[in-house]
């Protein structure tokens, strides 16, 4: 099987694109989530640009960048590193590079190639293509498998990451090795992130934290701070009130006088 065979939503999970008004700098930010991600950036004025790989997140990052006419993110689903890129995830953890670098001459021809594209769908075709020019093996080995298969019980609601290496019949210490090698962290570090993702959609829409705290998978409210203090550098009240666009849609803004 190769990527001819599979369509995008297989392996990438969401896809934006974003122009901002002229002369005004867009605010970016990456939060844990165990994924990593492809971004085209088109600047001054269209004629230059480029391209880049963000790897999966152990603490949040959050960049301002001016001059940006458009850019398109594809978020890959956790555990397409190494068929898609050609690299390990653990190779690109908490790392933002320039494709170039992962591919040589084939990203900077990729990257010209974006530039000429006219609409947001001829660039998700074009970054398709070269991704399908760039797999050299096998999309579904054993341990990209083993890692995806641990995403998704993590995910559904396991916490207990020996629970999961016991429900796919491994060992805990063969789990951390194919998901350090597929998804770029650990299956604890996975569950943190899944937890932290959880509480900031819950946010959106309650001010309750201990409900929140308890929904989300954290011992109790005083836990989802300290791990908000962690891997996002702000209490949750403050992470709330930068984030953009959040102000006008969450109920509350503080979560612990923060």
């Amino acid at each position: 099987m190769d990527l001819l065979t599979l369509a995008l939503p297989r392996f990438v999970e969401d896809i934006r694109a974003v122009a901002p008004p002229p002369g005004q700098a867009l605010d970016l930010e990456w939060l844990p989530d165990g994924r990593t991600g492809l971004f085209f950036r088109a600047l001054e004025g269209g004629r230059e640009g480029d391209v880049w790989v963000a790897g999966p997140r152990t603490r949040a990052i959050f960049k301002s960048k001016t001059g940006l006419v458009r850019m398109v993110t594809l978020r890959f689903r956790p555990g397409w590193s190494v068929p898609l890129l050609g690299v390990t995830a653990s190779e690109l953890t908490d790392r933002i590079v320039p494709l170039e670098d992962v591919w040589g001459r084939a990203g900077r021809e990729l990257c010209g190639d974006l530039l000429a594209a006219r609409s947001r769908a001829d660039v998700i075709d074009r970054v398709a293509r070269a991704l399908t020019l760039r797999a050299g093996q096998p999309l579904e080995t054993a341990s990209g498998q083993l890692a995806r298969r641990a995403v998704r019980l993590l995910e559904g609601g396991e916490v207990r990451v020996e629970n999961v290496a016991d429900r796919l019949g491994v060992t805990a210490r063969h789990l951390r090795r194919a998901f350090t090698e597929n998804v770029g962290i650990g299956p604890k570090e996975f569950a943190r992130a899944v937890r932290l993702q959880r509480a900031v959609r819950m946010a959106a829409t309650s001010c309750d934290w201990a409900r929140i705290a308890a929904d989300a998978g954290y011992y109790d409210q005083a836990h989802l701070i300290a791990d908000f203090h962690q891997l996002v550098g702000l209490t949750p009240g403050a992470f709330l009130k930068r984030a953009s666009g959040r102000m006008t849609r969450s109920p509350c803004m503080r979560a612990d006088g923060g």
